[in-house]
């Protein structure tokens, strides 16, 4: 079983941008995880973070030396939280972890439910322009969960798969949603995977019925 380290944050101003709660410090102890996500952790704008469906953001700690590579200037940036993240591990990754998984995780049970979508608020905590299209093109962009069963949680309690739900992996989620060139049936084979959330669900959908792919520089750039 993986230890996961846990991280809340509050809502807080940046200059240029509207308030977040990206910003994170880390959990020592057992925390209560609800339907909503751990007990401390806020959200400042719900409609786009939180939620039922989106309780908890997993990032892998693997990617941080990639981000270092990227930026050496600013290397000391990267090494979690600083994507914002609740859960960092090393050796669970995008490409291991399905949509559907279900995870023990102390009292808890938690489910995968789509892969993180960067937002432009990535942007201002970086400092970096176009962080989270960068984000985005490379696929290491982390994923979120729904909680199934409420409980007490911390890092002394590891992660263990508990069921498998569906074929398609995070990885090949984040390819079809963001990489991909319009495609019909792989929107069909995506929402077909059991346990993936409502809004990601809704997306493809209006993708089959428009017939085309959503304009994502609001969400990506802010504009």
């Amino acid at each position: 079983m993986l230890q996961p380290d846990v991280y809340i944050g509050a809502i807080a101003d940046y200059d240029g941008s509207r308030p977040s709660a990206i910003a994170k410090r880390q959990v020592s102890g057992s925390v209560m995880l609800t339907a909503l996500g751990l007990e401390g952790d806020e959200q400042a704008e719900k409609r786009h973070h939180g939620g039922p469906d989106r309780a908890l953001c997993h990032y892998p700690r693997e990617h941080y030396a990639f981000w270092q590579r990227q930026y050496p200037q600013q290397a000391d940036l990267f090494c979690a939280p600083a994507m914002g993240e609740n859960l960092s591990t090393l050796g669970m990754t995008e490409e291991s972890v399905f949509i559907g998984d279900i995870y023990r995780w102390g009292e808890a049970l938690i489910q995968v439910t789509q892969p993180r979508s960067p937002c432009f608020k990535l942007n201002y905590h970086t400092g970096i322009e176009r962080f989270a299209v960068q984000m985005q093109d490379c696929g290491y962009c982390g994923w979120l969960y729904r909680v199934v069963a409420e409980g007490m949680v911390g890092r002394h309690h590891g992660l263990e798969l508990a069921s498998r739900n569906s074929d398609v992996s995070v990885a090949e989620a984040i390819a079809i949603a963001f990489q991909m060139p319009f495609d019909a049936g792989e929107y069909r084979r995506l929402m077909s995977a059991a346990g993936l959330s409502a809004s990601w669900s809704r997306t493809m959908q209006q993708r089959l019925l428009n017939g085309k792919i959503e304009d994502m520089n609001q969400r990506l750039l802010g504009a």
